[in-house]
């Protein structure tokens, strides 16, 4: 079956604009810290549109990190998307190993760089599987009743997950710049980690345990797969999340990478800063907190938890 483009249709991303006039002040700081974007109060003369202003500033320009923060002003908990976040895990990890799957039970089926990049709209491995034969009809060895092509997507997504595991067990996927020191500041500072994905269970268990290590994965709730019934760009993960630690979703600080991961966050009332991944470069992050090409490691450091209390102290500045 050829890996032409296709057309799929995907699940509308709900918009998490406040239903008040006022539209609250946000910084975004672009790849190399370049470009800063503010985002203006509507005039009242205008329509729904809301005005937008771009102003080039100086290539030397960075963010002012610091490990110092008092605690009150510390988020309560630090919640992390995996793919692309964590690691950039798409392209040559998930992609490969579907193709893997497809190519052991001779399917016919190629997924290519840019036919992935579309899928990846739709959240979750089974659901991007269905909807992509629902779209351009399932392989002759598919059975054709709806009930057993579910257990057939399910034993598809198991082997896929056994190959994912495989490449990060050996370590061939690395952690993205500063995401172990992030999480090594917030765990120092007593604050909460979960990692919240719409991939499978196992699969994400195998990236925190084998890339972060197991002294930091103990410590690390993970929230992922089928534990929700509805997938990003639905709050339900994020939700459950704040629930489950015991936080207010207002205190929590979400790092993601995509469009419908950052909707999900802040349909949930959480604050998100974007880290922008290969897949996701060009995806509209107008509504995130703040926009960055990675966390980043000491000396070309983005961001740290300093800067995650700065954004949640400003939620309270009108």
């Amino acid at each position: 079956m050829a890996s032409t483009a296709i057309s799929l249709s995907l699940p509308t991303i709900p918009s998490s604009s406040s239903s008040s006039s006022t539209v609250k002040p946000k910084a975004f700081i672009s790849d190399h810290r370049h470009l800063f974007v503010a985002k203006n109060s509507p005039s009242s003369s205008s329509s729904t549109t809301t005005t937008r202003r771009t102003k080039q500033i100086s290539t030397s320009f960075k963010i002012k990190c610091s490990s110092s923060s008092s605690s009150n002003a510390l988020p309560s908990a630090l919640l992390f998307d995996c793919d692309g976040v964590l690691v950039d895990t798409e392209k040559d990890g998930h992609r490969v190993s579907f193709n893997d799957t497809f190519n052991e039970k001779e399917l016919g089926v190629t997924w290519d760089v840019d036919l992935y990049g579309e899928l990846l709209k739709i959240g979750g491995g089974k659901e991007r599987m269905t909807a992509y034969f629902n779209k351009t009809g399932w392989p002759d060895k598919a059975p054709k009743s709806e009930e057993e092509r579910k257990k057939f997507i399910a034993s598809l997504h198991k082997r896929k997950t056994e190959l994912f595991m495989a490449l990060i067990e050996n370590r061939l996927l690395p952690l993205r710049p500063g995401v172990a020191k992030l999480i090594d500041q917030a765990l120092e500072k007593g604050v909460k980690i979960a990692v919240c994905s719409t991939s499978n269970e196992k699969a994400v268990s195998a990236v925190v345990s084998c890339l972060l290590g197991p002294e930091r994965a103990e410590k690390i709730q993970i929230f992922a797969g089928d534990v929700v019934p509805r997938k990003k760009p639905d709050p339900a993960i994020y939700t459950l999340a704040a629930n489950t630690l015991g936080v207010e979703p207002s205190s929590c600080v979400v790092v993601e990478d995509s469009a419908i991961g950052l909707a999900a966050a802040k349909a949930a009332g959480m604050t998100c800063i974007v880290t922008k991944s290969g897949y996701t470069d060009d995806e509209d992050f107008l509504n995130a907190d703040a926009v960055f090409d990675c966390i980043g490691d000491p000396p070309e450091e983005r961001f740290d938890l300093a800067f995650c209390a700065s954004l949640l102290e400003k939620q309270y500045v009108s």
